[in-house]
């Protein structure tokens, strides 16, 4: 309405612009070309911090140079908002706030709980148990007991994986991998201690053995056709990472295949649940993209962007990019829920 001098438009605004048809000039000229920019980058740092499929596995390079681009933009919005009529520059920073307002509540730890956006992240979450005094000595403290020391033999496998879900959110994996085959020593079947464990050896770079216990978690879910909410989300987890497991062994075709059993799955209505199966839909568009199936990558990209549509610019990528390969994050950073 601005831009096209709606009536009215020039008698419309408050304080130093009036006139909203006019583009930004005077000593206050310079103030909504400097807000959209700071808003711009603002809205950029807290997009790529917040977000998770860009850091699954082959596609760090692409959201690198994506986010490079739009930090530069920030320059090229500057001097292009001289160009443009108050009012459109109003709206825009009005937007831009918004934007941020909203991503800021979202990522907040309690409102995504409340929410259902975060659920309960094993490998995030703050166990309710004691924490080792000591990574070389098997003992913890017992808080009902006084003070007492116990040893970590004498816990639970439940106890133990809680209590390894402790020290990985505090990035300690080198202290919950013996804890995870301690709980599996006791509980051969525990089949959220071999996902978590399968996580945490990706995560230090020991790709075979992480595909080991990932492919039987899998494997064990399979054949116990999974009804349950908790088990159908263990396995798209389990089979995510089994597939990225695999490709970073250069076993292309094993990995794809564990990944197109999550993308032949019925999208899942909860939440978490949905956001493993849009990080797995991510990575098997991504490889298959690899094989020459450009096609395919972007019909499944399409869904990824129909419930998040800030990867559009992913699936333009695929649509429209002639390289040989689409660049994808690294997985070995990220966290994914698993309970």
């Amino acid at each position: 309405m601005s831009l096209a001098d709606h009536p009215g438009f020039d008698s419309g605004g408050a304080l130093w612009f009036q006139d909203l048809t006019e583009i930004p000039n005077g000593l206050y000229g310079p103030l909504f070309p400097f807000l959209i920019a700071g808003l711009h980058y603002t809205n950029t740092q807290i997009t790529f911090t917040a977000s998770s499929v860009h850091k699954v596995d082959k596609f760090a390079e692409l959201a690198k140079a994506y986010k490079t681009f739009l930090n530069l933009l920030t320059v090229g919005l500057y001097f292009l908002s001289f160009q443009m009529p108050q009012g459109s520059l109003l709206y825009w920073a009005t937007n831009l706030s918004f934007s941020i307002a909203q991503q800021s509540i979202l990522n907040h730890p309690v409102v995504s709980a409340k929410l259902g956006l975060q659920g309960n992240d094993t490998l995030q979450k703050e166990a309710g148990n004691p924490i080792l005094t000591n990574i070389n000595e098997p003992q913890l403290s017992d808080s009902s007991s006084k003070g007492r020391m116990i040893s970590v033999h004498n816990l639970t496998p439940k106890e133990l994986v809680a209590l390894s879900a402790k020290y990985l959110s505090g990035g300690h994996k080198e202290k919950s991998i013996p804890l995870l085959r301690l709980a599996l020593e006791k509980d051969p079947e525990y089949l959220q201690a071999m996902v978590i464990l399968g996580q945490a050896l990706y995560q230090k770079d020991q790709f075979a053995e992480a595909a080991k216990y990932l492919e039987e978690a899998a494997s064990m879910l399979l054949d116990a056709c999974p009804t349950e909410l908790a088990e159908v989300d263990l396995l798209i987890v389990a089979s995510q990472w089994a597939g990225v497991s695999n490709i970073r062994q250069g076993k292309t075709s094993e990995g794809i295949t564990h990944l197109e059993r999550v993308a032949n799955m019925e999208e899942p209505e909860d939440p978490k649940s949905k956001a493993h199966y849009l990080d797995a839909l991510v990575l098997y568009s991504s490889a298959i993209f690899n094989e020459g199936r450009r096609d395919e990558a972007a019909k499944y990209l399409r869904r990824v962007v129909a419930y998040d549509p800030s990867f559009s610019e992913l699936l333009k990528q695929c649509e429209e990019d002639d390289t040989d390969t689409i660049p994808t994050s690294s997985s070995s950073n990220s966290t994914h829920k698993t309970s």
